[in-house]
């Protein structure tokens, strides 16, 4: 698990889950990725922390854990210079095995929450 500084509940109104799949052999490099992470994002506006979860019980997906502010905020990185940044080398990863005629190393699935009660 990875998480950046202290989490404030109380400032949270909106997370974002990415549920990753990662065939076999990529999760050691999925998890190196995050490891020698840009930290693009830890720049931006109204973003407060980030887990990032591996199951126990394999093979579970990963889940990426951002917290953020408020929605405006979450929507401002992914439209972000930063956020291609910050996911190039995956996307890279991704690009290699299509142009081989490989299926995907991993797929992804967003899922966000506003917070309702505490």
């Amino acid at each position: 698990m990875q998480t950046t500084g202290q989490l404030d509940l109380e400032q949270v109104g909106y997370v974002a889950v990415n549920y990753i799949d990662c065939k076999p052999h990529y999760s050691e490099r999925f998890e190196c990725l995050f490891c020698s992470r840009a930290k693009m994002i830890d720049t931006m506006p109204g973003f407060l922390g980030m887990q990032v979860l591996r199951a126990e019980d394999q093979p579970e997906p990963y889940l990426i854990v951002s917290y953020w502010k408020d929605k405006s905020c979450f929507d401002g990185w992914v439209g972000s210079p930063e956020f291609l940044e910050g996911h190039k080398r995956g996307f890279e990863d991704i690009r290699k095995a299509k142009a081989a005629g490989e299926e995907p190393p991993m797929t992804s699935r967003f899922v966000t929450y506003s917070v309702v009660s505490r």
